[in-house]
C-alpha cells in the first residue's frame, strides 16, 4: 500500500489482484469503517460479494453513524458528522456508491449539488445571557502569548507530545480565548485530552481556520447521516451479495505466530446464542474494528435519565480488543482509551418539536426560517455562558425522511455532564430529558414560566449518556494504537478510529473510511495509491491565511514575541520589497 495524489491515481482502475477469487473475507462490526473496507474489497479489490461476511453484534448497521425511529421514543441520533471537501478517502469512495434519493447520480454528486445550491454557513455562533448574541463575532480573540503557543504546538514533532494534555503544550491565556471556545465544542475537546491530536487537527485542517467561526468550512448530508451515508452503502453491498450477519457477536481473533508473522487462525464468537469457531487460512482475510466510541451507550426519555451503569473497560467491542492484545504488544494497548469513563464520557439529546410554539425561539437566534428546508443553524449554536457548555444543532429539515410535516429534529450536547444547569439544578447526567429540553428552552429565551410546560408537552426529548465518546482523545503513546495492518500480518487488519493512520485525525467519517481503504488496499495488494491526507499543512498559502485569520488581521509587525521583540521587525520588511514573498504577505493582510 502506498499513498499518492492527483488525477492520475485518482481516475485510475487497478487490474484484479492476484489470487483474489480464492479469497474470503470476515469483517467484524458494521460501522462505516467495515462498510467502507468492504466497497473497496469490491470495487477496487474485485472480490466477490458472496465471498465477503459482516460480522454485527447487533440488528442494524452503521455504528455510531446512527439515525433511527424507535416505536417507543420517536427519532434518536446520538451524533452528527461534520464534513469538508478534502475528505479525500470518502470522496473516492461516495463517487463509486449510487445515491438511494436521485437516479443514476453517485451520492457524492448529490451531496455536491446540495452544497454547492444550500451552502453551509452560521448566523449565530455563541449565545449568552438566555439567546443574546455573545458577539465572538467571527473574531479568535488570541493574545500573542496563546498565539506563540499554538505556534509552536504546530512544530512539535510527535514523539515529545506522546501522553501529554492539552494543557501540558498551551499557554493559560490560550483557554480564555475564542478559539477555544470554537475548536473544544466543534470538535468534543476537554483540556485533559490529547496534545497530540490537538495538534495533528490544527495540521490537518489548517486550511480551514478562515471557516471555523462561522462554520463555512462544513459540509452536511440532506438526512441524518445513516440515510444519506450509511443506506446507501448498505444497498450497494446487498447488490454485491455481500453476506451479513447479525446478531453475532465476535470474542476473539485468535494467531498463530511463526517468526515475525502473524495469521489470524480462527474467530471466536456467539452467534444467535451459540458459540461457534471459524477456522482461518492465509486466505482468510479479517478485519476488525477495535473499539468504540459509543459502546454501551444507554437511552433515557422524556420521564427517564439514561442509566450509566458501565464499568471501565466494559463493552464487547473493548472486551474483543483486549482479547486480541493480549496476544501480541503491536495490537496496541485499550486500557489507554477505555479506563477512565469520567473523561471519556458526554451526554447527547435528539430533541423533536410536536408543535408550533418552540420553532419561533430557534427562528430568532439562528436567523432563518427553521421549516424552509434549507440550512438552519448552519452548525452548532453554543450557548458561551452554560454551565453544562451546552450546544446544539438543527440541520435541514426533515432530517428524517418519515418526519411528520411540522415537526423539527434537532441534536444537543453538553461537555460537562457532572455539574448542576443554570435552570435545572442537576447535573446533565441525572436529568430526564424534559429536564435536558427545559435547561435548552431556559437558554433559547422562553420564559421561565412556560418553560416545562413546553418541555414536556410541545418535544420529546431523548437524552443519551456515551461512556467511551471521547476515548479516542485520551493522551497516548507511539503503540498504544495498533497499526491499521501490524507488521508481519499476512491476513489480518484493524480498522476505525482506534486503528494508526499518520497524519489523520480521529472522530472523523474520514477516519474510518481511510482506515478501510488503507487495510483492503493492503491485505489484497491493491496497486493503486491511498489518497494521502491533504497537505495543507505543507502549504505556504494555507500557513499564511491561516496566521491571518488567527490574528485577527494584526501585522506581523505588530505581534510581540516574548522579551520583548516583534515577530518581524519592520525594518526587516525592507529585504523583501518586490520579491514573491512581499506579494504573498500582502495578499494575506499580513503587512
Amino acid at each position: 500500500m502506498y499513498y499518492s495524489n492527483g488525477n492520475y491515481e485518482a481516475f485510475a482502475r487497478p487490474l484484479k489482484p492476484e489470487g483474489v477469487d480464492n479469497k474470503t473475507a470476515w469483517l467484524v462490526g458494521s460501522g462505516l469503517a467495515s462498510l467502507s473496507a468492504a466497497c473497496f474489497l469490491i470495487r477496487d479489490g474485485q472480490m466477490k460479494g458472496e465471498n465477503i461476511h459482516i460480522l454485527e453484534e447487533l440488528k442494524l448497521p452503521g455504528g455510531a453513524c446512527d439515525g433511527i425511529q424507535d416505536q417507543q421514543l420517536g427519532f434518536v441520533i446520538r451524533g452528527g458528522r461534520e464534513m469538508e471537501n478534502h475528505f479525500e478517502c470518502l470522496w473516492d469512495l461516495f463517487r463509486s456508491i449510487p445515491s438511494i434519493e436521485t437516479p443514476d447520480v453517485s451520492v457524492l454528486d448529490e451531496y455536491y449539488w446540495l452544497n454547492k445550491r444550500d451552502p453551509n454557513y452560521s448566523l449565530m455562533r455563541a449565545t449568552q445571557n438566555r439567546g443574546e448574541d455573545a458577539h465572538t463575532d467571527g473574531k479568535f480573540a488570541l493574545s500573542d502569548k496563546a498565539a506563540m503557543s499554538i505556534i509552536k504546538l504546530f512544530m512539535t514533532p510527535d514523539k515529545q507530545l506522546y501522553d501529554k494534555k492539552i494543557t501540558d503544550v498551551l499557554d493559560p491565556e490560550f483557554f480564555e480565548s475564542n478559539f477555544w471556545l470554537y475548536w473544544r465544542t466543534m470538535f468534543a475537546f476537554e483540556t485533559w485530552h490529547s496534545a497530540l491530536e490537538m495538534k495533528l487537527y490544527i495540521q490537518r485542517f489548517i486550511h480551514h481556520i478562515g471557516g471555523l467561526p462561522d462554520f463555512s468550512a462544513l459540509k452536511f448530508t440532506k438526512y441524518n447521516q445513516y440515510e444519506s451515508l450509511i443506506l446507501p452503502l448498505i444497498r450497494y453491498l446487498e447488490a454485491h451479495n455481500v453476506q451479513f450477519e447479525y446478531d453475532t457477536q465476535v470474542t476473539n481473533v485468535k494467531f498463530e505466530f511463526e517468526g515475525n508473522k502473524k495469521i489470524a487462525r480462527q474467530i471466536l464468537c456467539i452467534q444467535q446464542g451459540e458459540e461457534k469457531t471459524i477456522e482461518l487460512t492465509e486466505n482468510d482475510l479479517v478485519f476488525v474494528t477495535n473499539g468504540s466510541c459509543t459502546e454501551n451507550s444507554s437511552l433515557g426519555d422524556n420521564y427517564h435519565a439514561p442509566v450509566m451503569n458501565t464499568h471501565p473497560g466494559e463493552g464487547g467491542c473493548w472486551q474483543l480488543w483486549k482479547n486480541i492484545a493480549a496476544q501480541h504488544p503491536d495490537f496496541g494497548h485499550p486500557e489507554k482509551f477505555c479506563s477512565n469513563i469520567e473523561a471519556t464520557n458526554w451526554e447527547s439529546a435528539t430533541v423533536t418539536t410536536l408543535d408550533d410554539r418552540i420553532p419561533p425561539y430557534l427562528q430568532k437566534i439562528c436567523k432563518r426560517d427553521p421549516f424552509s428546508g434549507k440550512v438552519v443553524t448552519g452548525g452548532i449554536i453554543t450557548v458561551k455562558d452554560s454551565a453544562w457548555m451546552l450546544s446544539y444543532t438543527f440541520n435541514r429539515q426533515p432530517h428524517f425522511k418519515a418526519q411528520p410535516e411540522g415537526q423539527l429534529v434537532g441534536w444537543i450536547y453538553g461537555l460537562f455532564t457532572d455539574v448542576p444547569g443554570n435552570f435545572i439544578k442537576k447535573p446533565m447526567k441525572e436529568c430526564t430529558g424534559i429536564e435536558i429540553c427545559a435547561e435548552w428552552l431556559y437558554h433559547m429565551g422562553v420564559p421561565e414560566d412556560q418553560i416545562m410546560d413546553l418541555a414536556e408537552h410541545s418535544a420529546s426529548t431523548v437524552p443519551c449518556m456515551m461512556p467511551y465518546i471521547t476515548a479516542f482523545f485520551m493522551p497516548r503513546a507511539k503503540g498504544d494504537r495498533p497499526n491499521v495492518v501490524p507488521d508481519g500480518c499476512v491476513n489480518f487488519a484493524f480498522i476505525g478510529q482506534f486503528a494508526e493512520t499518520i497524519r489523520d485525525t480521529i472522530f472523523t467519517t474520514e477516519y474510518s473510511v481511510r482506515t478501510g481503504m488503507e487495510a483492503a488496499y493492503t491485505l489484497l495488494n491493491i496497486d493503486r495509491g491511498v489518497p494521502e491526507v491533504w497537505g495543507s499543512c505543507y502549504d505556504i498559502r494555507a500557513l499564511l491565511d491561516a496566521t491571518s485569520k488567527m490574528m485577527d488581521g494584526k501585522k506581523l509587525t505588530e505581534i510581540k514575541l516574548p522579551f520583548g521583540y516583534r515577530m518581524i521587525e519592520k525594518k526587516a520588511l525592507e529585504k523583501v520589497e518586490g520579491t514573491i514573498i512581499e506579494e504573498m504577505l500582502k495578499r494575506y493582510n499580513l503587512i
